[in-house]
């Protein structure tokens, strides 16, 4: 089993009356991931607290696709398919998702070993759109701006969007094949690098994961520290992305002010736990790092500059019309769609999808803190703002509570060795973006077999690509900037 939930080997049938299941909206798929010789699939029933695992083995290589049924697994089969060969029947969509064509090698996790490169690559051929007037525009994957690769392919008529298609992949780190074999240590460094503004989040659930599979219990002091820095990442990225998404509607304004807030984030981060991004504190059995000395006063220091502009910023922003014209009604995306997909974070809340794995899935210390879980039914580029606005406002009230329950000490870190046997675990932790699920499996010694690592984007970036339809395409940078998907989370 994924302690602490169960994983169930499942037959051919099964696996398909839980696909139907998915495909009914009976459930939601929460990560669908390969192994050398099978194939995991996470969901969680509706109405139901805890996520099940169920798993089939791929005797021949082969497993059903779920992705015929379900649209949101099609692309986590065919990167199955890429990383270990086995071969999705049925899957609607078989072209190369993460591969594309220039490693050095094929199927690089396959139980046989990776196969030669047999030829060069082929041309990826994109889905088309015909009509009068229609016509393409490449963007990507190399980008003006300082960010990471992506290409989208746009068909427009005019200026409107028919239809866009995103190819990702740019990115692919391997680092799913650097945890084999890897330390604690080291893969808990690696699963801090997946994606690195979610870098306390990705250390967080990869912890909740070891520790579930070991059955070890940390100190209270470690579990709110935990808890202090995963609410300053989400302080310090709301921030950020409120004043990004001002800014490619032209308001410079906001960005120069949520840019000094996030600063200020930041560098009392840096104060208080010695990194801006807090980047290696938390690791298995507990936190590398404590609270500085001075850390609570800094804090509540911050708090207060927060509390005292933000609320000026919120006014700004809702009474500038310009900027409203630009936001209200673009990017839609139907409630329909982000249950569908699962979407979670601001982008499933600001449709109608009120999940957060910190009341739904509870873990210390979230299941005993007061907080409120936003959510919008608009579902466009303005919910998705007041969103993360009500989250600042959630995250400061947080942070408060957990400084005045902060135990004064306690063990920093439990011991953390081998358990004599093969151990699994699986966690979910809520990330700025929305949940990222971890999953281990670690040898008798407590080296790591296999650990997959989903980033919420993986069901984020498609609704991207529904929600640009029928905008204009200078629409674009702003619905991308609301949506703010990972890149780097997502090529692993």
């Amino acid at each position: 089993m994924h302690r602490p939930f169960a994983r169930i080997v499942v037959d051919e049938e099964t696996w398909l009356t839980v696909a139907t299941a998915l495909a009914g909206g009976q459930a939601v798929l929460l990560g669908l991931w390969g192994d050398a010789q099978a194939v995991h699939m996470a969901m969680l029933e509706d109405g139901a607290n805890e996520p099940v695992v169920t798993t089939f083995m791929c005797a021949d290589g082969r497993f059903p696709s779920v992705g015929r049924l379900h649209a949101p697994a099609i692309r986590p089969e065919r990167a199955i398919h890429d990383l270990f060969g086995l071969d999705p029947m049925g899957l609607p969509d078989e072209r190369p998702w993460l591969d594309h064509g220039r490693w050095d090698i094929g199927h690089p996790l396959a139980a046989s070993g990776p196969s030669a490169r047999a030829s060069e690559p082929a041309a990826y051929p994109f889905l088309v759109a015909e009509g009068d007037g229609v016509h393409q525009i490449p963007v990507g994957p190399v980008h003006a701006g300082i960010i990471e690769p992506g290409h989208f392919r746009f068909n427009a008529a005019g200026e409107t969007v028919v239809r866009l298609e995103e190819r990702l992949g740019y990115t692919h780190k391997g680092i799913e094949s650097l945890m084999a074999g890897a330390s604690l240590d080291q893969a808990a460094r690696l699963a801090g690098r997946t994606s690195g503004d979610s870098t306390v989040a990705y250390a967080y659930a990869f912890a909740l994961a070891v520790e579930a599979a070991l059955g070890i219990e940390i100190s209270a002091r470690a579990i709110y520290l935990r808890a202090l820095m995963a609410e300053l990442e989400r302080l310090a990225n709301h921030l950020g992305d409120i004043g990004a998404i001002c800014n490619d509607a032209a308001f410079a304004l906001m960005l120069a002010h949520c840019g000094v807030l996030r600063e200020r984030v930041l560098r009392v981060a840096a104060k208080a736990f010695g990194h801006r991004l807090m980047m290696d504190c938390i690791i298995p059995g507990g936190v590398s790092v404590d609270l500085a000395p001075a850390g609570v006063s800094d804090i509540r220091h911050l708090l207060a500059t927060i509390r005292g502009v933000f609320p000026a910023l919120v006014e700004l922003y809702d009474e500038t019309a310009s900027l409203q014209d630009r936001t209200v009604g673009t990017g839609i995306v139907p409630p329909s769609l982000a249950r569908q997909f699962g979407a979670g974070g601001y982008i499933g809340r600001a449709s109608g999808r009120a999940f957060d794995t910190r009341r739904h899935l509870a873990y210390p210390p979230y299941d005993t803190l007061t907080f409120d879980v936003p959510v919008l039914n608009e579902g466009d580029v303005n919910a998705r703002v007041w969103i993360r606005i009500r989250e600042v406002e959630q995250s400061l009230s947080l942070i408060d509570q957990i400084l005045d329950r902060l135990p004064a000490d306690g063990l920093l870190r439990t011991e953390v060795g081998g358990a004599g046997e093969r151990r699994e675990g699986l966690a979910l932790v809520e990330g700025f973006r929305g949940d990222v699920l971890v999953s281990v499996r670690l040898s008798g010694e407590g080296s790591i077999e296999r650990c997959h690592l989903r980033d919420p984007s993986w069901f984020q970036w498609p609704l991207l690509e529904a929600a640009i339809k029928g905008n204009i395409v200078a629409d674009f940078p702003l619905c991308n900037k609301s949506f703010n998907c990972s890149y780097s989370g997502h090529d692993l």
